[in-house]
């Protein structure tokens, strides 16, 4: 199929978002993340290699660096210490996409993102996760203390400099992307209560996820220094935005947490509501 589109349209770029991107599900089951993130990444490589093409993005994330102390940044330099399967998986496409850049020239670049939020994220990411369930009245799953500290990105801030990356991007560099909006997972849930005019006694704290890293910060320079990026959206408006947009679309989440979702969120939360 691959093969089939490269010629049919004869494509010569490639942006590869597509990824199992949850960490929570490759905790529950790997194999597919390695499919997909490693075997599926290679195959798109492969038919880009066999049809000359003129530039690849390979996008991925910092979780490939591992957990931060409560200090510094992750640099491009930063040595990759993926600590689940889904940030193994990425890892090993990113070491993939670049190897096919030395050994085979194809042109080659890869981005690597801070947390994303936004309209239409999937609904069990944790901003998603907590404003459906707020919204719904729910209980809402906090992991460990909550101090688990994410570097936040707007979703279209984010693609801007993706696109910046596939126009201007240097072949064969790496270039790490992230708004400098540090905050705790409690800090965050917090503030969706408020905006919704719902109660902190929603909040559970349950079972923590095995190996969830502590912290993430990205450090942007080389993007904002070679590329001119920077983001544009400041957090505490965006944030609202995003809430809204999840009030005025719910028929859109109500479809999706019906199905095959609700085994997914029995599977993930029910034990440790119970443990709790």
């Amino acid at each position: 199929m691959v093969d089939y589109l490269f010629k049919r349209f004869n494509l010569k770029f490639v942006i590869n978002f597509a990824a199992e991107s949850h960490v929570d599900r490759s905790i529950l089951g790997s194999e597919i993340f390695y499919r997909t993130n490693v075997i599926g990444t290679t195959v798109l490589l492969e038919a880009a290699r066999r049809y000359q093409a003129e530039k690849f993005v390979q996008i991925s994330t910092d979780e490939v660096y591992g957990s931060l102390g409560p200090t510094g940044l992750f640099t491009e330099q930063t040595p990759l210490s993926p600590n689940s399967p889904y940030s193994s998986s990425k890892a090993s496409a990113d070491i993939t996409a670049l190897s096919f850049h030395h050994t085979f020239g194809l042109p080659v670049v890869v981005t690597r993102c801070s947390n994303n939020y936004g309209p239409l994220q999937f609904p069990e990411k944790l901003i998603p996760l907590m404003i459906i369930n707020s919204i719904k009245g729910k209980k809402l799953p906090v992991y460990g203390d909550g101090l688990n500290v994410r570097d936040w990105i707007y979703v279209i801030d984010h693609n801007k400099a993706v696109e910046l990356v596939f126009e201007k991007g240097n072949i064969g560099e790496v270039y790490n992307i992230g708004a400098s909006r540090e905050m705790k997972n409690i800090e965050i849930i917090k503030l969706i209560l408020k905006k919704l005019g719902k109660s902190e006694e929603l909040i559970e704290y349950v079972k923590d996820r095995p190996g969830h890293d502590r912290r993430y910060a990205i450090d942007s320079s080389k993007i904002k220094n070679e590329l001119g990026w920077k983001p544009s959206f400041n957090f505490e408006n965006a944030i609202g935005d995003t809430i809204d947009w999840y009030l005025q679309n719910r028929n859109w989440w109500e479809r999706i947490i019906s199905g095959e979702y609700q085994k997914y969120y029995y599977a993930q939360y029910s034990e440790r509501f119970n443990q709790n």
